[in-house]
């Protein structure tokens, strides 16, 4: 798929999800009553690479790293507190500049999914990567990537799921298991080992066991939206979906919840992001701003309240001191502390 038809995408997207904000909010605080400090890193006043920033990981020494898209020689740019370093394929090993997805395993290995160039992996000295030419990856586009208990990688890719145990290759797709799309989008992994599948297509959510697959949509259950964007799972082992078009679905397991711009202060019912703090708050980042819920009351920050460098809000993460880091779509990355 070209950059150009993704980008298509994207911004249809975005204007349908802009369609629903605005709605009618409940249980909201619209207007933050703290001073919190806002800082925002862009193009123009750091060494950010771009300003579309698609993901944010966190490293164990509180290194963040930003994968960009959209510019020529954007890739990812590290942030150490002070200092600036860029990756691109110009002047490292990583295999395409518009990186999608960034994920870090226990050794420290950060792990890039990128849209074109298939997954590059970097040692803090050498990269080495693995793409359909070389490997068993099932596709170079990749939007996603999950790491489990073992050490496994899994790879959502616009050609099913790979899964790669340092030395062997297994995809799954829809000929060869219960899969329900091969468009993978965002994949959690809960703390029994299952694997959460959503998906850039209207087809809801595939768990997979080890063995099973269970299926999750409009049809068979209370699931609000069929097109998932994000998923996220909390403490005590909620799933939380992050939708298109229709909120965010909350799943014990056994009961669903739905929250939207009809029944609660959600920004947006579109949701591109999902973050828990270390208390438990749920940060939505959502076309309209960034949503905090702390399970019963509602505080929205946009553009027009708050320093949020801009509405679209694509990646949200949270260091060891409780702050909040926002990637936004072209307005560079946003850090709060309440």
């Amino acid at each position: 798929m070209s950059k150009k038809w993704y980008t298509l995408i994207l911004i249809v997207s975005t204007v349908v999800g802009l369609m629903f904000f605005g709605c009618s909010k409940k249980s909201t605080n619209n207007k933050p009553n703290k001073s919190p400090s806002w800082t925002t890193y862009s193009t123009s006043n750091s060494g950010l690479a771009s300003d579309s920033v698609h993901a944010i990981a966190i490293d164990s020494s509180g290194n963040k790293w930003f994968g960009t898209f959209g510019t020529y020689n954007s890739g990812v740019s590290k942030f150490d507190g002070t200092n600036w370093t860029t990756h691109n394929h110009s002047n490292s090993g990583l295999a395409n500049d518009d990186v999608l997805a960034i994920a870090i395993d226990a050794s420290g290995n950060k792990w890039f999914g990128t849209w074109g160039g298939g997954v590059s992996r970097f040692d803090g000295t050498n990269w080495t990567t693995y793409n359909t030419f070389n490997s068993g990856l099932g596709s170079n586009y990749v939007w996603t990537i999950g790491i489990d208990a073992s050490g496994n990688k899994w790879f959502g890719t616009y050609s099913g799921v790979s899964k790669f145990d340092g030395t062997h290759w297994t995809t799954y797709n829809t000929s060869n298991s219960g899969l329900t799309s091969n468009y993978v989008w965002t994949i959690a992994i809960d703390t029994s080992g299952n694997k959460w599948f959503g998906f850039r297509a209207n087809v809801g959510v595939s768990e997979f066991d080890g063995t099973h697959w269970t299926t999750y949509n409009t049809s068979n259950s209370a699931l609000t939206d069929n097109w998932i964007a994000v998923i996220t799972i909390d403490a005590l082992g909620n799933k939380w979906f992050g939708t298109l078009y229709g909120g965010v679905s909350k799943f014990d397991d056994t009961n669903w919840t739905t929250y939207n711009t009809s029944n609660s202060g959600l920004a947006s019912n579109y949701v591109m992001a999902i973050a828990i703090d270390a208390s438990g708050n749920k940060w939505f980042g959502t076309t309209g701003g960034v949503s905090k819920f702390d399970g019963t009351n509602w505080t929205t920050y946009t553009t027009s309240n708050s320093g949020l460098a801009h509405y679209y809000v694509s990646a949200v993460a949270i260091d060891a001191s409780s702050n909040k880091w926002f990637g936004t779509w072209g307005g560079g990355v946003s850090k709060f502390h309440e």
